[in-house]
């Protein structure tokens, strides 16, 4: 996709849009941008069953729809990587795959995205299209005897037309069962994040070896035309295993117990980002939603050490930022934890809904956000302490939690902290009603808030 092609899908640039608008934070605000994208059924059977899937038996969702596939190709296709990503490369070899993170010149978060190596000089980074964008405008500007291919999500890239691979995850404690059926073959000794190769329904079939309930999970996938042979030996593999279809409801919140926050403001306001802003299309951000009310846009601004992406953060290589994420690296500010919401105070939420005079904003089930950049105040003592980023209900805990990033005083799990939920004044986002704004109390836990699944994490 050529810089002229997204221009004309784009008839204004996101530079433009902020001139227009005043501000970033403005223009943002009011984004009429929709929170988030499962294109897929809501529900096979209900979401709170299909949450039960991935820790009592196995789940299988379908990630075909929803993500943006960057194929990246050429000599020069790592090294685009290498600039422009915090991560080590140094033994980064095709059959793996790694949480790819960037972030822009003064360390800041831009986004991140699973980076698959497929084959040499091939690669597929695959994710939200915040970073996706990042590096397109990169290879498109820069010196690289590289190629990409876009394949954007079914939303975007609209009826009629496929996607180019099928993905479908498998989740839970049968899983492993399961996938040895389907291949008729003992269970490989795949690493987490390290790729292996089936035969399933006469086809090759490629699977990414990680976990988000703390049970062996596979990611499978291929050419979009095999995918309902596979889909479909799954299926009938899978029912003496307790196979469960989750839909968009339920997979919207798997990030809950994994503990991955989703779609952080990306850092792309500076003075050095202006060609970058003029390139991107103003549609092709994203809207801001939440109590954070600043009109610095800076202060929606996380760093990966926020985001508890410390450990995938390497000096062994000069990138974009690493002046300023080594200067970081020893005085971190922010902690990544898990707030549990009060009960008392959720229900008191929900129950202005039937109660004369304005509610509070409309808590939605089971993931709860109204903006695709969702930027809650959490508040200590009155002071503002953190931000909160994703909320939604687990019900295998019969808890409503979010993800948030706090000041370390307050990070300790078991202190006491509340999150401001609803916007003031209220914003024009078709998501959002007329409401007041409320304190919720909260909890802090860990994050990953499952004990199985930060001992996974731990081991991998």
């Amino acid at each position: 996709m050529s810089v002229e092609t997204l221009q004309s899908q784009n008839a204004e640039s996101l530079g433009a849009a902020i001139g227009r608008a005043g501000n970033p934070v403005e223009l943002l605000r009011n984004s009429a941008y929709r929170p988030h994208t499962f294109p897929v059924a809501a529900e096979f059977t209900n979401w709170r069953s299909e949450q039960a899937a991935w820790r009592e038996s196995c789940a299988l969702l379908d990630q075909s729809h929803h993500m943006t596939d960057l194929f990246i190709t050429g000599p020069d296709a790592l090294k685009l990587l290498a600039d422009f990503g915090v991560n080590s490369f140094a033994k980064f070899a095709p059959g793996q795959a790694k949480q790819y993170v960037a972030v822009n010149e003064e360390g800041f978060f831009i986004g991140d995205a699973i980076l698959f190596h497929l084959d040499d000089e091939s690669f597929d980074l695959v994710g939200h299209h915040t970073v996706l964008n990042w590096l397109q405008f990169q290879l498109e500007t820069g010196s690289y005897d590289a190629r990409i291919e876009r394949d954007d999500n079914s939303f975007v890239r609209g009826q009629g037309r496929s996607p180019k691979l099928y993905r479908y995850e498998l989740q839970g404690p049968n899983t492993a069962a399961l996938v040895e059926k389907l291949t008729g073959q003992p269970l490989p000794d795949v690493r987490f994040f390290h790729m292996a190769e089936f035969t399933i329904a006469g086809h090759r079939v490629r699977a990414l070896r990680h976990g988000m309930a703390g049970q062996p999970g596979f990611e499978l996938f291929g050419p979009w035309a095999e995918g309902q042979d596979v889909l479909d030996a799954i299926l009938a593999a899978g029912e003496e295993f307790g196979l469960v279809r989750a839909g968009a409801k339920a997979y919207s919140t798997a990030n809950l117990e994994s503990g991955w926050i989703p779609s952080p403001v990306p850092a792309i306001f500076g003075e050095a980002e202006k060609p970058y802003r003029e390139w991107l299309g103003a549609e092709s951000l994203g809207s801001l939603g939440g109590s954070l009310d600043s009109s610095d846009i800076t202060d929606y601004y996380v760093t990966p050490y926020d985001l508890g992406y410390g450990m995938v953060v390497k000096f062994d290589h000069d990138f974009l930022g690493r002046t300023a994420l080594e200067r970081l690296a020893g005085t971190p500010r922010r902690k990544k934890v898990t707030l549990v919401w009060n009960t008392d105070d959720v229900t008191s939420a929900i129950r202005s809904l039937y109660e004369p005079g304005t509610p509070a904003k409309f808590i939605d089930m089971p993931k709860a956000r109204y903006a695709l950049f969702q930027m809650d105040k959490v508040l200590h003592d009155g002071r503002w302490a953190g931000i909160s980023m994703d909320a939604g209900y687990i019900s295998n805990e019969h808890v409503m939690v979010s993800l948030a990033t706090v000041d370390l005083d307050v990070s300790e799990p078991g202190t006491e902290v509340s999150v401001l939920w609803g916007e003031q004044p209220n914003s024009a986002k078709p998501a959002v009603e007329a409401h007041r704004q409320v304190e919720i109390r909260a909890t802090v836990a860990p994050a990953p808030f499952v004990q199985a699944v930060r001992d996974s994490y731990r081991n991998a």
